[in-house]
This record gives C-alpha cells, sequence and structure tokens, in this order.
C-alpha cells in the first residue's frame, strides 16, 4: 500500500465509523489529470444511498481540511458489492473457498493475473488454487483482487 493510500485512510476512518460503517477499503485511481479517490464503505445491515452520501460528505470536509491529494479529484462512496475488492488479508481469510480474480502489480512466476478458489492465508501470503496449483502469492504484490459472485 502506497504512504498516500495509508495516509488517506488513516484520515478518514475515523469519520466513516464515526456514521455506523466499516471503512472497507480505499481506491485512488490517478489517470493523467483526472484522479478519483473511490471508498468503499460496509455495514452490518448493508449500505443504504443515505450511507453513501453520509460518508461522502463528512469526508469530503476531512480532505478539504488536511488535502491530502494535489489538485482535483472525484470522489466516489460505495458498497463493496457482490463482486467486492478484497484488500487485507483478514478480508482474503474471510472470503476462503470463494473464487476471486487477482492481478498483480508484478509478475508471479511469469504471470500477473490469477483466477482461482481462494484457499486462505499464509502470513503475509494468500493461498489461490488455479487449476490445481496452489500459488503463494505476496499480498505487497497485489494491485487488485476481487471476489467473483456465484449464482
Amino acid at each position: 500500500m502506497s504512504a498516500k493510500l495509508k495516509l488517506i485512510q488513516e484520515l478518514i476512518q475515523p469519520s466513516v465509523e464515526a456514521l455506523g460503517c466499516d471503512l472497507w477499503g480505499v481506491d485512488y485511481l490517478s489517470q493523467g489529470k483526472h484522479t478519483t479517490l473511490r471508498i468503499y464503505i460496509d455495514k452490518e445491515d448493508g449500505v443504504t444511498v443515505d450511507d453513501c452520501a453520509a460518508v461522502s460528505h463528512q469526508v469530503s470536509g476531512v480532505l478539504d481540511v488536511e488535502d491530502p491529494i494535489n489538485g482535483e479529484y472525484t470522489l466516489e462512496v460505495s458498497s463493496p458489492g457482490m463482486d467486492r475488492p478484497l484488500f487485507t488479508l483478514e478480508q482474503f481469510a474471510a472470503y476462503r473457498g470463494h473464487k476471486i480474480q487477482m492481478r498483480l502489480r508484478v509478475p508471479f512466476e511469469g504471470r500477473r493475473n490469477f483466477k482461482g478458489i481462494l484457499n486462505g492465508v499464509e502470513g503475509e501470503d494468500i493461498l489461490l488454487v488455479v487449476d490445481d496449483e496452489e500459488f503463494l502469492l505476496p499480498i505487497d504484490l497485489l494491485d487488485r483482487a476481487q471476489v467473483i459472485p456465484q449464482f
């Protein structure tokens, strides 16, 4: 996790929790002049549009005062949804047995994209079974991971 992303999480987490929500994760996407800060919130009884609006309003104020992002950016607040992104080892452990897809920042054993059954975590690594082969993927190489909904 980058230092900027960690700082943003530390700044906004108290505001999110004060509104009765859990901070599921944060994506910071900077593409040229377009920057998006996407905040995922979760709640035991589900996230409503009102929850997203309240968190957006509160977090916007905190970010305006602290100013951790240079220039203009778009703030988005949403539920993680059914295809929820996974950010922490605890989240990976909670979704053991689910099918997930992962993209790494750098290749691991010659590939960056993996899709398989999450077999848990071991230390700082994610155990993923892909076509009967188990991979131990370091979380510090993670670019993006998400649950694949099963219907």
